[in-house]
């Protein structure tokens, strides 16, 4: 256990540190957020370990400058919880170079996954954090830090529930019913309108160059949202897919759940679950199926009775700040609360 609080003269950084985009954060020893700075990804598998050094060397001088901090004054701690930062040896290599190139930074660093980040931002002990953007994934973080996961395997393997997998599925089901190959469930007509429409062309065949030669994920994924104003004008095929993506996603916690401390368990409001990615804007389509996703499936699966699913409204650069502070035996103040936008809680 650590103190409560620490030095008004010690300051401690947060890194929120994505593939795309990172936001860093500074705050005093009574939890209060003081500066933020922000730059490009910390990604160390995309940009490389020396380039993401660079960076969060540039960073924490923005920041310190921001704050009035003296840029030669090293924080207390670093928490850094970045987008593929679960690796050990990634770990060591950063955190290693960062003290011997940059030992102004920070006298002590704490690395993990940005799923941790989010977990300490939004919740007090432990939890899940489920992402269903363009991809989807799941990982159970328990309060002494064991972690375990379903899904992240990507758009060959995995991605089920995500806004690629809707799309997917949503041009999958219009092909083969124009094929006579599959009946679909429902009429294909305002899909397959969409789909032409989107991707700027007039037969099936024009769509081969998306699917092949000139794929781009995101593109792709980001017909999602079209089918969700199909869903929100209740086209029922369109509704049908969002129903199934909801009971993947449900079932993305089932299968986690067996490793589930109790504790978390226990929570206020029974399991906290963190919500990350665009189409949770369509949880009331996803609802039923959702639900539906988290009944047990036989007598090895776990019945999650009470359950809350939040989203964040602050950056998990704090919780990393939380995390990196918790490494020096300091226990940063945080009203958890005030991070999170709680949007359902089960039963209602």
């Amino acid at each position: 256990m650590g103190s409560a609080g620490g030095d008004d003269q010690a300051f401690y950084g947060g890194l929120e540190g994505g593939a795309t985009h990172s936001k860093m954060v500074v705050m005093n020893g009574k939890g209060a957020i003081i500066a933020w700075s922000e730059g490009p990804s910390t990604n160390h598998w995309l940009i490389g370990v020396e380039e993401c050094m660079r960076r969060i060397h540039s960073m924490a001088e923005d920041v310190k400058k921001k704050a009035n901090i003296d840029v030669k004054k090293p924080f207390k701690s670093m928490g850094l919880s970045l987008s593929g930062g679960e690796q050990e040896e990634g770990q060591r290599r950063l955190i290693e170079g960062m003290q011997s190139a940059f030992p102004e930074v920070s006298e002590a660093y704490h690395m993990c996954t940005d799923t941790f980040g989010a977990i300490a931002t939004a919740c007090e002990k432990g939890g899940i954090v489920l992402i269903s953007g363009t991809g989807s994934n799941c990982q159970l973080v328990n309060p002494d830090g064991s972690i375990y996961g379903c899904g992240g395997w990507g758009h060959m393997l995995g991605d089920e529930g995500s806004g690629y997998w809707i799309a997917h599925q949503a041009i999958k089901t219009a092909f083969d019913a124009e094929d006579n190959l599959v009946k679909p469930p429902h009429d294909v007509s305002y899909v397959k309108d969409a789909m032409f429409t989107y991707f700027g062309v007039t037969k099936r065949y024009g769509m081969l160059d998306h699917l092949y030669s000139q794929f781009d994920k995101t593109k792709f994924a980001a017909f999602c949202v079209k089918l969700a104003e199909g869903a929100q004008a209740k086209d029922p095929l369109c509704t049908w897919l969002f129903h199934e993506a909801g009971i993947l996603l449900g079932r993305h916690i089932l299968a986690v759940a067996p490793n589930m401390d109790k504790v978390t368990l226990g929570c206020p409001g029974g399991l906290q679950v963190v919500c990350v990615g665009s189409v949770w804007k369509s949880w009331e389509a996803m609802k039923q199926g959702f639900l539906e996703g988290l009944k047990p499936r036989d007598a090895d699966d776990l019945e999650i009775k009470r359950f809350t699913l939040l989203n964040l409204v602050q950056s998990p650069a704090v919780g990393a700040a939380r995390l990196g502070a918790e490494k020096v035996q300091i226990n940063l103040p945080m009203d958890i609360k005030a991070n999170v936008n709680v949007f359902y809680t089960h039963p209602e």
